[in-house]
């Protein structure tokens, strides 16, 4: 690949719902540049940037993957990213290192959640915005109807480039509306043909409209527009471009990816209208202070470039995805991490191209590519100048939704799984690994199902280990309600020393969560020195409760009364009548089991209110308030019980069809209603024997 100045330089991310084409177009994109000498597909397992085992497997994209290519002396970074919720941490880091946004709309079902959630993305991250509809070529592909959704979703700035031409119901061209032209596909040409007399008015109607948002875009051109000159070809690329770049303007082009139908013309469009790096400046931080600064793209300027994305390469090791903001990265160069405080060593540097490491020597401001083997660099890390420390902004991934446990299928497994789920930790933002201390499960938290399941797939084919997914254990506790007091004796004698501790405790409710432990001995029935052993033996036993099991909270305990013997009485003696008057003291004390309580935010469009609220009841929740937020969003409020919650994440995606997302935390413990507690004690004994018996 030959070196480009930045203003040849576009920087595109493909976004769109699941299976809406994005893989196709990118292959479609490289194989008219000749990179590629046959076209591969999705359905086959050959395109260039589905090329893990997981998404050659299950056919679709899983993970951002970059297709570099060269079109009328222009390099472009296509950049590909997954359509599916669960994967939303990989589109975040495609749309962070992009300028532009070509967003897929299948012509068969029109606008979807994900289409605009795609435009959501692209608008937080001021990406400029062009539409391709894509399956123009397919049975019921309907352009009018899905443009039709588009401006009534997206506003009136959704304006079509392009009207398609169809003959006896096949799609067979297009009509140029800027050019006021028509075109035909013959093979793999495009053709010269007249506009078809039903579209005339159309046409003619939507160059007034482009017109019009043209117009919008400058002073001069909107009195031009008024005086009813025309506009010069050079004037409407302006304008168009100045609309594209503050995203009044989305352009529409239609096509067809996997018959290579429009394509060329939505490339061309690329180039011509979409912003190079150079048009846009980047905000970042002076190390070490809030002092902000503006990163322009200057490939003569002070290094400073994001590591946007990690991946876990069982042969060659880590790979840092980079974007370079400023200056220029040299290959055998050393930078600095402002993150970690450390200098990295750059050996060779790459483009990639799916899973092709493409050598380079040297990459320039607003280019993207890759390096292995970093030491101490992660995704996020702003790599910079030692002279010219600065902080770039961090992509900010969603918190995982939905945490499963993960159980070895083989006995010894432990340590691979630890290490492989730690290495797939580096590359996936969105996945986390924790063990509860308290259930000593190892938890794998995701986006959603299909999240952790690709983790579990990706463990056994990168790692060679297997594992079966679990709910997590809750972490019930019990207390007790009513005031008892009780004798603890520990009695043996059995040649030689004996054994002797004896206690009067008194147990009753307290208002500490950890064990409140007091003693009031008259006459020095218990020696002092003795009175240790007694709290020590109590908060031994805590541990365990008299109902199911689960630790103890909100526990006073008084020593009242006891006696000890001169040769026998001891510590251990005294521990051991401690915990014999705890045991013969908490059944009769009105044992309760306690559940964790979690507080939940849930945010939905205002028409699925209802559902949200109907569901949030059965789960036993508690609805606290409900909150407008911008954009017809309502956050509603509510405390549920955590065991009521594990599979929250997948069900909140079907009743909303993905639009809503929720927040949870551990709020505080309540009493268990009694049937569900007499289920969780009755599981918890069952469990008891079964590992008696083992």
């Amino acid at each position: 690949m030959k070196d480009y100045a930045v203003q040849k330089l576009r920087n595109i991310c493909l976004l769109a719902h699941g299976n809406g084409g994005k893989t196709t177009l990118a292959e479609a994109m490289l194989f008219n540049t000749g990179v590629l000498d046959r076209f591969g597909k999705v359905a086959d397992g050959t395109t260039t940037t589905d090329y893990d085992p997981e998404e050659v497997k299950r056919k679709i994209s899983i993970s951002t993957a970059m297709a570099p290519c060269e079109w009328m002396d222009h390099k472009i970074n296509v950049i590909d990213t997954p359509g599916y919720f669960d994967f939303v941490g990989e589109v975040m880091q495609g749309i962070r290192v992009a300028e532009g946004a070509v967003i897929i709309v299948s012509a068969k079902s029109g606008v979807s959640v994900g289409t605009e959630k795609s435009w959501a993305y692209a608008k937080e991250h001021n990406a400029a915005r062009i539409f391709f509809i894509n399956k123009m070529d397919e049975e019921n592909a309907n352009f009018n109807a899905a443009l039709e959704k588009m401006t009534g979703t997206f506003g009136n700035g959704v304006i079509p480039f392009q009207l398609p031409i169809y003959e006896a119901d096949k799609y067979v061209g297009y009509v140029d509306i800027i050019n006021m032209t028509a075109k035909k596909f013959q093979k793999d040409k495009v053709v010269d043909t007249d506009i078809p007399s039903d579209l005339t008015d159309k046409v003619t109607k939507l160059k007034d409209s482009l017109n019009e948002l043209i117009a919008e875009t400058d002073e001069a051109l909107m009195e031009k527009y008024f005086g009813g000159e025309e506009y010069t070809g050079e004037e409407i690329r302006k304008g168009i471009k100045a609309g594209i770049y503050d995203g009044s303007i989305a352009p529409v082009f239609c096509g067809s990816a996997l018959q290579n139908m429009g394509v060329q013309e939505l490339m061309n469009a690329i180039v011509q209208y979409m912003p190079s790096p150079e048009s846009v400046s980047t905000k970042a931080v002076k190390a070490g202070t809030d002092e902000k600064v503006e990163i322009k793209a200057d490939p003569a300027g002070p290094l400073t470039a994001l590591v946007f994305k990690t991946i876990a390469d069982p042969f060659v090791g880590k790979i840092s995805m980079f974007r370079v903001y400023s200056g220029t990265l040299k290959a055998d160069s050393a930078v600095y991490n402002t993150t970690t405080e450390k200098v990295e060593k750059i050996g060779q540097i790459f483009v990639m191209r799916g899973k092709k490491q493409i050598p380079t020597d040297r990459l320039i401001a607003g280019d993207i590519g890759g390096i292995a083997k970093l030491a101490s660099t992660n995704t996020n890390d702003t790599l910079c100048d030692q002279s010219n420390k600065v902080m770039l902004d961090k992509i900010v991934f969603p918190e995982p939704a939905l945490s499963l446990a993960v159980e070895p299928k083989a006995k010894g497994d432990e340590e691979k799984i630890s290490s492989g789920l730690h290495k797939l930790q580096d590359e996936d933002p969105t996945f986390k690994v924790s063990i509860n201390v308290e259930t000593h499960q190892t938890l794998i938290s995701g986006v959603g199902e299909q999240h952790l399941d690709v983790i579990v797939s990706k463990l056994k084919a990168k790692f060679g280990v297997a594992v079966n997914l679990v709910d997590p254990k809750v972490p019930y506790r019990e207390t007790i309600k009513k005031k008892v007091k009780v004798e603890g004796k520990h009695k043996k004698q059995s040649g030689g020393h004996g054994q002797y501790g004896h206690v009067w405790v008194e147990f009753e409710h307290g208002d500490k969560e950890d064990l409140v432990f007091e003693e009031k001995i008259f006459g020095g029935s218990v020696p002092k020195s003795y009175h240790p052993a007694v709290e020590k033996g109590l908060r031994e036993a805590i541990v365990k409760g008299v109902l199911a099991g689960y630790p103890v909270v909100n526990l006073k305990a008084t020593l009242v009364d006891g006696s000890y013997h001169d040769v026998d009485s001891s510590e251990m003696a005294f521990k051991i009548a401690a915990r014999l008057a705890y045991k013969k003291g908490l059944p009769m004390a009105g044992p309760a089991l306690l559940e964790p309580i979690a507080h939940v935010e849930v945010y939905v469009p205002d028409n699925y209110m209802g559902d949200i609220i109907g569901d949030l009841n059965k789960r036993r929740g508690r609805i606290l308030g409900m909150n407008p937020q911008d954009n017809g969003i309502q956050q509603v409020e509510a405390e549920v019980p955590q065991s009521e919650m594990f599979k929250y994440a997948t069900d909140l995606r079907s009743m909303t069809q993905g639009r809503g997302y929720f927040k949870l935390w551990f709020e505080r413990y309540e009493e268990a209603p009694a049937i569900v507690a007499g289920k969780i004690i009755e599981e918890a004994k069952k469990n008891m024997v079964e590992e008696e018996e083992e």
